[in-house]
């Protein structure tokens, strides 16, 4: 269940007049799909007093988007300083950041602590002391090892880099009271795009349980408990998408219990990315080359330098052919881009319609983790953004990257050293 039919309705009948304004390729985001799945995500959980969406800028770091999300009354969940900077940008306060970096610099501390400061996630106890000005709110990433499963994005939880460990969990709360902490949130993050909803509604079970552990041995009561992300997507036609209400439903009950016995429940928090923009956006490419040899290639004027997941993670993303939908798919493709990397491929050996060169072809789900992860290898640049409007308008929210960006690092005063001899 890629993109939904609203998104489609409103792109597929304008996406030729669009392509001749702009040019292929660009990624394309649907402001009232946005929308509609921000305000879905804050009534389900209106149960639960406090909570609110940190929305992880790393999945789409577009200002444009981040003022939709600052409308919807979300946070920022931020990993560096350029995240902070678009933050910060669309008005973001202090409280509406939580930074949670892993392997973190004494410069990003120090920015991070700049206008006003934000909430600080630590990853490790190392960076105790590490912290030059210690906050008085303070949150721990939760890394439960063996005690829970991951899944093939994020890992095993004991093999990934993140987090403190349950053993250490305790003594982190600890040394930070040392420090000067006096308020507290508990973070954890061990899957990534789960649809099975009954793994989040166990993560925010297993939090609620440190969260006692910590308060009787401290006497502790945290203000927020982050859940994390990880919310899932279909992207393929066949999957079933995330069961939102039973999620939300049986995480309220767990919270309601834990206020019943505690006296008091903590909010809670939660860090969607791709969950909020990943189906509400598309790459519009155009079949520019068609290669007939041990298979049939079809080269688009895009590469994986635009959307790299299904070369990263060998992941699927749906693909429609425009004024083709409903036409069968009498052929067979690899659907490539133009790298000198044998992995440069949005499809393998999938099953389309017959396409020729102009051809728009959308590949679905791209508004998420698409644009984001460009990079510049071979001289590839990355394309541009737009958003389609509510009101039907599109605009560019992001030029394509240009010549002139590329070589703009060669542009510096002459540094040379002549290291003195031992």
């Amino acid at each position: 269940m890629p993109m939904s039919e609203a998104f489609k309705s409103r792109l597929f009948p304008v996406i030729r007049d669009i392509a001749a304004h702009y040019g292929t390729p660009f990624h394309i985001y649907d402001e009232a799909g946005i929308r509609e799945t921000g305000e879905q995500l804050k009534k389900a959980f209106a149960g639960i007093s406090g909570f609110r969406e940190y929305f992880a800028v790393k999945a789409l770091p577009n200002r444009s988007i981040l003022r939709l999300m600052k409308e919807m009354g979300f946070g920022f969940d931020c990993s560096s300083i350029p995240e902070l900077i678009l933050a910060r940008e669309v008005g973001a306060k202090p409280e509406e950041i939580m930074f949670t970096s892993n392997n973190t610099s004494p410069e990003e501390f120090a920015f991070a602590a700049q206008d006003g400061g934000c909430i600080l996630n630590l990853d490790d106890v190392s960076l105790i002391d590490k912290v030059p000005e210690f906050p008085e709110l303070i949150c721990f990433r939760y890394n439960p090892g063996p005690r829970r499963t991951g899944n093939v994005i994020i890992g095993h939880p004991e093999e990934a880099k993140y987090g403190v460990t349950h053993e250490q969990v305790v003594d982190a709360y600890r040394r930070a009271q040392a420090r000067g902490a006096k308020r507290f949130g508990l973070h954890t993050m061990v899957a990534s795009n789960e649809l099975d909803y009954t793994y989040m509604v166990e993560t925010a079970r297993m939090l609620l349980e440190i969260s006692a552990l910590v308060e009787q041995e401290l006497g502790i009561r945290f203000e927020f408990l982050n859940i994390g992300g990880g919310f899932g997507i279909p992207y393929k036609p066949e999957q079933q998408p995330l069961d939102l209400a039973a999620m939300s439903r049986e995480i309220t009950d767990l919270f309601a219990a834990f206020n019943t016995e505690h006296g008091y429940a903590p909010a809670m928090v939660m860090e969607s990315g791709r969950y909020i923009t990943g189906p509400h956006g598309a790459l519009v490419t155009t079949a520019i080359n068609h290669k007939d040899t041990y298979r049939k290639y079809i080269g688009l004027d895009a590469c994986m330098s635009s959307l790299m997941r299904p070369a990263l993670y060998g992941s699927y993303h749906h693909i429609d052919v425009i004024g083709k939908e409903n036409q069968p798919k009498s052929e067979i493709y690899d659907v490539v881009g133009s790298l000198c990397e044998n992995n440069d491929k949005f499809a393998v050996q999938r099953e389309l319609p017959a396409i020729v060169d102009g051809d728009i072809v959308v590949i679905h789900d791209s508004g998420a983790h698409g644009h984001a992860m460009g990079f510049q290898y071979n001289g590839r640049l990355r394309p541009k953004e737009l958003l389609l409007h509510v009101d039907g308008g599109v605009e560019l929210i992001r030029r394509a990257e240009t010549l002139e960006d590329y070589f703009a690092t060669y542009n510096f005063a002459p540094d040379t050293l002549v290291p003195k001899k031992a």
